[in-house]
């Protein structure tokens, strides 16, 4: 194993973490033959198969358990030199690593943008998860900050909400709700909802803001891409639930409206979240910090949405 590289060790630990070629190759970046063959050269120092396949599935054999533990022992020490060397960059010349929920691609990019405006030098490391992801990257370390809804109540984390994220339902402009005022959940429950997945924290957010209503909503199809939502309501499929920061475009060419219905928008809170023994770099504070004093206006003017108020305020579950 004394030739073996970093390189090869980072792609076999994304290729057992995905148990995809493909899309280790789409993470990295890389072509799937070079992926391929990073990991053969690995398996040829190690001497033993790493991976054997069972039908159209790859799987760890146990030589490829015991890498892939020491892989990440590895890959961390070599990220922790990396943390240890930024503190002496200071800000400018350090490299901030976060990920966000697929809502927040919506409007993230733009608060990096103007983060990296105002801290010239920094390398940005930005990716888009779904929930399980995110908190996966959380207990693996593989991410500094998180960007979600729900922070994690069952891990050691920091989490500080920074802005305010209005759940509300749409529906396409000639519906006939789209008119009416204050519609009651008993009204709504007799049109038909395309919704995100269930675990999703759209599907999540969705049940605390109908709470015992929800069984009885007309759950017509659950789809897990939230452009293909919008599609299908425009379309006249139905209506939905969705963080109105995933409606701008929308809103603004009139292609969606959004329905007056009781009790809503769901006012939730976007939270930055990182665990609490994390040693956050000095860009990595930074941009914590820059969240927390800038982030809520930067979205509001990047969203282009702010919300009428209700009489009733949900409370967001993560707290």
């Amino acid at each position: 194993m004394k030739n073996a590289t970093l390189r090869q060790l980072k792609v076999f630990e994304a290729v057992a973490r995905n148990l995809s070629f493909s899309r280790a190759a789409e993470e990295l970046h890389l072509t799937q033959p070079a992926v391929s063959i990073q990991v053969k050269k690995l398996e040829d120092h190690a001497g033993l198969p790493l991976f054997e396949q069972l039908g159209k599935k790859i799987h760890l054999t146990p030589a490829g358990v015991e890498m892939l533990h020491s892989s990440r022992i590895i890959i961390q020490q070599f990220k922790e030199v990396e943390e240890a060397m930024a503190q002496f960059k200071g800000v400018s010349g350090g490299k901030l690593n976060v990920a966000v929920i697929s809502a927040g691609d919506y409007f993230f990019p733009r608060l990096l943008v103007e983060f990296a405006r105002r801290h010239s030098g920094v390398k940005l490391d930005f990716g888009v998860c779904n929930r399980e992801e995110l908190l996966n990257q959380l207990t693996d370390n593989l991410t500094d900050l998180a960007i979600m809804v729900r922070p994690p109540l069952d891990m050691d984390t920091v989490s500080e909400p920074f802005a305010p994220h209005p759940y509300v339902v749409v529906a396409a402009p000639d519906h006939p709700l789209a008119a009416r005022k204050r519609i009651p959940l008993s009204r709504l429950a007799r049109e038909p909802f395309v919704v995100r997945e269930k675990g999703s924290d759209t599907w999540n957010s969705m049940q605390e803001g109908f709470g015992d209503h929800l069984a009885d909503l007309n759950i017509a199809m659950e789809i897990k891409s939230t452009e293909t939502i919008k599609q299908a309501v425009i379309a006249g499929m139905g209506v939905s639930f969705l963080s109105a920061h995933t409606i701008s475009s929308e809103l603004q060419v009139g292609s969606l409206t959004v329905l007056d219905v009781q009790g809503f928008p769901l006012m939730l809170h976007w939270y930055v979240v990182h665990r609490r023994n994390k040693r956050l770099t000095p860009v990595a504070q930074a941009f914590k910090t820059f969240l927390m004093t800038d982030g809520g206006a930067l979205i509001e003017q990047t969203i282009g949405f702010r919300p009428k108020p209700v009489a009733r305020r949900l409370k967001s579950a993560a707290r």
